[in-house]
């Protein structure tokens, strides 16, 4: 069995978009498939009008790996690393020569965004 979520996540689709056509709340990777092979009109015009933008982005923290797909942002800056909220700035690669580094918290459930510029 599956989640909604991860459903959502394999069609490339919003949550709230799964919930409005009546993707469960649990199916089998069967019924998952069976959606990918066929899909409904709904799926077909949501894909046909898609603009470019990620529906999902795995996100990654840079010093311990731990990773998860979240729904992108329009605020999120454009970053160069992303690290867990708990990491300290002294574990993170350091910055080229010459670059700025700046933080934007808030990026998905517990990443902390690390954004390099050139001045």
């Amino acid at each position: 069995m599956i989640t909604r979520r991860d459903a959502a996540q394999q069609l490339d689709i919003p949550i709230e978009m799964a919930v409005r056509h009546g993707i469960p709340a649990r199916l089998t990777v069967d019924e998952l498939v069976a959606l990918e092979k066929q899909p409904p009109a709904w799926l077909v015009q949501s894909r046909a009008n898609r603009t470019g933008k990620p529906v999902w982005v795995d996100l990654a923290c840079v010093v311990c790996g731990y990773h998860e797909a979240a729904r992108p942002k329009k605020w999120w800056p454009d970053y160069t690393w992303l690290s867990c909220d708990d990491h300290h700035a002294d574990e993170l690669p350091e910055p080229e020569p010459g670059t700025a580094r700046s933080e934007v918290d808030g990026i998905g459930s517990r990443f902390v965004a690390i954004v390099d510029t050139r001045p």
